[in-house]
């Protein structure tokens, strides 16, 4: 099999073999406004190599790439190719990967990145017994999602990292809770109770985050949410991403919800939900509560048909 590669991969890899000691990427704005940030080519070898040896991966390896090379997770399924010596093919980003690719090749795909949104596109594509691995991140995914790849036999991750840290540096494989640590990262945890990333493979050293984690062990966590997102209600703690883990069952496919919070005189901030579902059953709150619990429960639903999302699928939550 030859190498496949649209014209935004052949302008990476020209950056890439440049003399330059850094490469231009792209945050996906998930905690902020989305901006540019310089990757030193160093750390994203030591990142590639992470991934390649956790896989197995070497020059009779097919890694195909479904994502777009202007952000991270492209880039660095480039690098591990160009790292490992492996065939590589690129197509542009769409919610139906592999569609153009013939399922008469012969050969099995060693390694696939995707986000949540290309899940269903994977597993309609025929090519679900020709997938060795599969790395999903870039947003949360759905549990419905998780079982149905799960169903599939696809062997499959949910990816922990970011753009700072070149891509993932820890893996969940789907039906567990816990992500493990790739070769050259240990964790940590501040006071907070965030996730502390230490490497001594990558420039940065030690990496604080806003990641809310639960440690195993210093090479395995359990991540409850973000930070930043954390509703104190009359001094009780809500985390919204373990809220809509646990009510995600009670939506239709293909509902957009989160939850946020909203001022309240009598606690400070109070918990809502907000979801583009039109005609939501009556009893939802009180079903909710039955999941959750009266004091995390939401105290209002409130409708936003166009709830935004950043470039990697992230939902763009907003505080009332």
């Amino acid at each position: 099999m030859e190498t496949i590669l649209t014209p935004e991969a052949k302008k990476f890899i020209e950056e890439w073999n440049s003399p330059t000691p850094y490469v231009t990427a792209r945050t996906s704005g998930s905690t902020g406004t989305p901006k540019e940030i310089r990757l030193l080519k160093t750390d994203m070898r030591a990142s590639a190599k992470a991934t390649i040896n956790f896989f197995g991966l070497h020059s009779r390896s097919w890694l195909h790439l479904p994502l777009s090379p202007d952000y991270i997770a492209g880039k660095m399924q480039i690098v591990r190719a160009l790292e490992s010596g492996a065939t590589l093919t690129v197509e542009d980003a769409t919610n139906r990967p592999l569609s153009g690719l013939s399922l008469n090749t012969g050969r099995r795909i060693s390694l696939l990145p995707v986000v949540p949104s290309q899940v269903c596109g994977v597993l309609s594509s025929g090519f679900t017994d020709r997938i060795d691995n599969m790395i999903i991140g870039g947003a949360p995914l759905a549990p419905a999602d998780e079982q149905r790849i799960i169903d599939s036999g696809i062997p499959s991750f949910a990816t922990y990292g970011m753009t700072e840290t070149c891509s993932h540096v820890a893996l969940r494989r789907l039906g567990s809770e816990c992500f493990s640590a790739l070769p050259g990262f240990r964790f940590s945890a501040d006071p907070r109770g965030c996730l502390v990333i230490n490497s001594e493979t990558m420039s940065f050293g030690q990496l604080v985050t806003n990641d809310i984690v639960e440690l195993d062990s210093p090479q395995a966590f359990r991540w409850r949410g973000r930070f930043d997102n954390v509703i104190n209600s009359g001094g009780l703690k809500i985390s919204p991403e373990e809220i809509e883990k646990k009510i995600a069952h009670l939506f239709p496919d293909g509902t957009n919800f989160y939850i946020a919070s909203r001022r309240s005189e009598r606690w400070g901030e109070e918990a809502v939900l907000v979801t583009d579902l039109r005609e939501p059953a009556d009893n939802l709150i009180n079903l909710i509560e039955t999941e959750v619990g009266h004091l995390r429960a939401p105290k209002a639903l409130i409708f936003d048909p166009d709830i935004q999302r950043t470039s990697s699928k992230k939902i763009i939550r907003r505080k009332f």
